[in-house]
């Protein structure tokens, strides 16, 4: 090896693009971070789609009560007994199923509230990864010697 070699380091060309070992160093901590970044956001949307489906179960109440006034309006005197008994069980779990959703819309805003800043500092990053390759590309052009 020469003195010209071991001052400029590990170097290797990829498509006739000259890479050196720190442009490397740099690219793979960034696009490392932008990664966990995309999986995080992957991670959270598919547990807002989760939380959704659940809402959307409980949101069902609608047709358990018109079922409940069909059945009501369709029965006699002699089984009203029993009938309001039932009714009366199943407007406590719709009760209960209510006070689950409101739970829910705290759990939900909560999530809203933590991934309030998520959008700007993805744009902030996005915007570095840029002004890096746009580096990366002038030193292509004009190395620094």
């Amino acid at each position: 090896m020469s003195d010209e070699d071991e001052k400029e380091g590990v170097s290797f060309s990829v498509g006739g693009y000259p890479i050196s070992g720190w442009m490397v160093a740099v690219a793979l901590p960034v696009l490392s971070a932008v990664g966990g970044g995309a999986w995080y956001v992957f991670d959270l949307q598919s547990r807002f789609i989760g939380v959704e489906e659940s809402v959307n179960d409980i949101l069902n109440v609608e047709a358990r009560v018109q079922t409940l006034e069909q059945a009501a309006a369709d029965s006699d005197l002699r089984g009203l007994s029993s009938r309001l008994s039932t009714l009366t069980t199943q407007m406590n779990t719709i009760l209960e199923n209510q006070r689950a959703l409101l739970d829910l819309r705290s759990v939900v805003e909560r999530s809203d509230q933590r991934t309030a800043g998520i959008d700007d500092i993805l744009r902030a990053h996005n915007q570095e990864i840029e002004d890096l390759w746009t580096a990366f590309d002038e030193l292509v052009t004009n190395p620094i010697r």
